[in-house]
């Protein structure tokens, strides 16, 4: 799988491409701090499809955070995302919008 950079540059974006009803069917805003990777915001409450950027957002309804080792386990199937929750390595201010992120992250 993807690197974390690869991920939110071309391998999200283009599986919003691929797939606009995801944004119309979760219509949230989520942001991703990853720990030794940086900030991204992946936008689903527009009528465009969703979006990916680099950076925080104002008010996003879900925060993920998570360092680079552990995200790329979730990327490539070595690691799971329950068991990273309950172990701590793994935090989440909304627990139902997170819930969403498994129709975006496989």
């Amino acid at each position: 799988m993807a690197t974390t950079q690869e991920f939110f540059a071309n391998h999200l974006p283009k599986k919003l491409v691929e797939n606009p009803g995801l944004a119309k069917e979760i219509g949230a805003v989520y942001q991703f701090d990853i720990d030794g990777a940086g900030i991204w915001t992946l936008d689903l409450t527009g009528d465009d499809g969703g979006s990916v950027s680099e950076g925080a957002h104002a008010d996003p309804g879900c925060v993920v955070s998570i360092s680079d080792a552990d995200f790329n386990g979730l990327l490539d199937g070595s690691a799971n995302a329950m068991t990273l929750f309950i172990t701590g390595k793994l935090a989440v201010t909304d627990a139902g919008l997170a819930m969403s992120l498994q129709k975006i992250l496989n």
